[in-house]
């Protein structure tokens, strides 16, 4: 048995509010020390030694990925002026390239076989050939000018999240424009294409500045437009659908502003829609001859207001509808003859359409839901890039049917199906069951589960199990299809996702309950909802898995903490396991912004106390604790490696954890950042990696049958 590496230790002293804590392992922070680095290596020689016998697993995941996956394929084509836009893949491609085909030759909407040539094709971006001699790939941008003849892309060839903008003349696909070597996510040109505007981020990784770029021209010349001096906002630019207006969304996480400028005056100044109001969060969208406004300053979970184009003040907002109890707007989408709601209901999502009414005050009149049948699933938007349309595109998924797009005709009120992701290998959606439960927290709250399972799969108390969660920043876990789930489906597991609060799933108010001085609700909850999996008969005792990853991998450590017992082995991705020290240090990426999120321990005795009762690092047992494997990636700007490493440090040093059955793993991505790996493939074979450890925890008979 290979033995594990032990990380020296090292006196450091954090100090705060009288509390004197040393803390031996803060030494991993510094990626460009050949002993952390060292350290790190020994740490991925040592999981890959400890789990070699499981590489007949990792193949045999990764082949079944592959083998459902339709490798050469496209996207649906999207018309956007006289062309038809959309996606292509290729077998042994590891990168998708954007195309397009022009209308004229294609007067309805293309429908080639994946592997086919459409008349006219144009490739504007092969990321496979962006990325050759890279060994990470990603865009953070990738946007057509209104006259479709330019392109600005951006790249990142670290992890790092700083891309390098590119902006390419599509008469002669020749990049013309690489002046602008750092930029944040995102882009935009002005309605005459010769300007460019982009955010920049600070040394805390916070888009701070937006910038207007003239095409052709040096960087030096660039023009600040506007720079946000609060530490706790951050930006993004972007267009209206109708091209008409640029638009600087400004946001903390619990308030929100909102500046446009006429598409056509580039040279101009942002207008401020409704100045900032301290924890009122409004979103604006453009439709046609107004505004729509979807704001929560009277509910909490807000409603939907219209404003002139001109607005200048919340108090030109007027009420257009009001969410019912059990609702929750999340945003608006506007076309010229209607004009689509975002929403929630009972844990799921859905979607209004509101047609226009001129004779209305509001300019809209009633609107009327899309009905779907299965218990659990989601659905939004497509990609609707016109705004003079009659009908949008849809996506909708559940656990058990694949990612469905479909064309909604708003008059007829009907639904054809475009396209629905084939998987390949005869898969029968009968041959799995879907179900929601309902889980009875300690404090009484209903807590809604997703499960899916293989149809006939009885609750006998004897089944391997995989529940994972986030639970953070409002952002909802909706169920999702995944061919990849396919191969623990078939190895007999039942697959859950607890939507704990702290999420959105069941409105701000489930948020509010699992954030700041309530944060602890999101790992009871998880906890709560691993003890009726195996109380219930859904999962063996001693067969559940968990899984979660970034502030998901908080809960990950934190729940292990809570009752390891519970849990036979676990991975933490990417995970926030170091939150208090993160939190304390304002000099950090993103500490700042996330104060609103998880208190001022730095400012605040009372939270530093609360956060030091549960953050994973500093709450370590020495008790016996499911077999761990903690992911991360050197190059990770969201959640420094340096926590996972301190942490599986700790965590070696303080349980009491036989390394043979219940081993302790750290393995780190040497180029990647906070997503992991880039690549369709690597991407594969890293989640057949982390799964064939869970698998050969739970249900050691499939290792050993792959390996037989």
């Amino acid at each position: 048995m290979p033995t594990p590496p032990s990380a020296p230790r090292r006196e450091h002293v954090r100090e705060h509010h009288g509390d004197r804590v040393v803390d031996h392992y803060e030494w991993l922070r510094d990626k460009s020390d050949p002993q952390v680095v060292a350290h790190l290596e020994a740490e991925n020689a040592y999981a890959e030694a400890v789990t070699a016998h499981l590489e007949p697993l990792r193949q045999a995941i990764f082949e079944e990925i592959r083998s459902r996956t339709k490798e050469t394929d496209l996207t649906v084509p999207v018309r956007s002026g006289d062309w038809w836009y959309y996606g292509r893949t290729f077998e042994g491609a590891q990168y998708a390239a954007h195309c397009r085909a022009p209308v004229g030759e294609h007067p309805s909407r293309p429908e080639p076989e994946a592997g086919s040539a459409v008349a006219g094709e144009q490739v504007l971006l092969d990321g496979n050939v962006e990325a050759e001699g890279h060994e990470f790939f990603s865009l953070g941008a990738l946007t057509v000018s209104a006259d479709h003849h330019w392109l600005a892309y951006a790249v990142d060839t670290e992890g790092d999240e700083r891309f390098a903008l590119r902006i390419k003349d599509l008469s002669d696909d020749t990049v013309v424009d690489e002046a602008v070597t750092e930029i944040g996510y995102g882009c935009a040109f002005s309605l005459d294409a010769r300007h460019v505007f982009y955010t920049r981020v600070d040394e805390a990784w916070r888009p701070h500045q937006v910038w207007r770029h003239e095409v052709g021209t040096p960087a030096e010349q660039d023009v600040l437009v506007y720079e946000e001096a609060d530490p706790r906002f951050w930006m993004g630019v972007g267009t209206s659908r109708d091209d008409r207006w640029l638009m600087i969304g400004i946001g903390s996480k619990t308030t929100s502003e909102v500046r446009l400028l006429d598409a056509a005056d580039a040279t101009g100044e942002f207008r401020v829609v409704a100045p900032r109001r301290e924890g009122v969060e409004y979103e604006v969208e453009p439709a046609r001859d107004r505004l729509l406004v979807v704001h929560n300053a009277d509910n909490p979970d807000s409603d939907l207001a219209w404003a002139p184009l001109d607005c200048t003040s919340h108090e030109q907002w007027r009420p257009l509808l009001k969410a019912e109890k059990g609702e929750r707007f999340q945003g608006i989408d506007a076309f010229d003859d209607f004009a689509v709601l975002s929403l929630r209901r009972d844990g799921l999502t859905a979607l209004r359409v509101l047609p226009r009414e001129e004779a209305s005050d509001t300019g809209f009149g009633a609107g009327h839901e899309l009905p779907f049948d299965q218990p659990v699933y989601q659905v939004g938007l497509g990609d609707n890039p016109e705004s003079a349309t009659p009908s949008i595109q849809l996506v909708f998924e559940s656990m058990v049917t694949p990612r469905t797009v479909s064309d909604y005709d708003v008059a007829s009120r009907s639904l054809t199906v475009l396209k629905q992701q084939e998987v390949l290998g005869g898969y029968d959606p009968d041959a799995f069951e879907q179900r929601r439960e309902w889980v009875t927290a300690q404090d009484g709250t209903q807590v809604p589960v997703s499960l899916v399972y293989p149809r006939g799969t009885q609750p006998d108390g004897t089944h391997p199990g995989l529940l994972t969660a986030y639970g953070s920043y409002e952002a909802s876990s909706d169920p999702y299809f995944s061919v990849a789930r396919l191969s623990l489906l078939q190895r007999g597991f039942v697959y859950a996702i607890a939507h704990v609060r702290g999420g959105g799933e069941m409105g701000r108010a489930w948020y509010d309950e699992g954030k700041l001085m309530t944060k602890k609700n999101t790992f009871t909850d998880f906890v709560d909802c691993a003890a009726h999996l195996v109380d219930s008969g859904w999962v063996a005792p001693d067969r559940l898995a968990a899984e979660g990853g970034s502030a998901g991998g908080l809960l990950i450590g934190a729940a292990v903490n809570l009752a390891p017992e519970r849990f036979r082995a676990v991975h933490a991705s990417v995970p926030f396991v170091d939150a208090l020290t993160t939190i304390l240090d304002p000099s950090l990426p993103l500490t700042v912004v996330e104060w609103e999120e998880w208190g001022n321990p730095l400012e605040d005795p009372e939270v530093y106390a609360y956060m030091k009762e549960y953050t994973p690092y500093e709450n370590v047992r020495p008790v016996e604790y499911p077999a761990i494997l903690a992911t991360t990636s050197l190059n990770d700007t969201r959640v420094f490696f340096t926590e996972p490493a301190k942490w599986v440090a700790r965590l070696r040093s303080t349980v009491t954890n036989d390394p043979a059955t219940r081993p302790i793993l750290l393995r780190t991505e040497m180029v990647a950042g906070h997503g992991g790996k880039s690549g369709r493939y690597d991407a594969w074979r890293q989640v057949a990696w982390e799964w064939a450890f869970l698998v050969d925890q739970v249900a050691p008979q499939a290792a050993r049958a792959a390996a037989s």
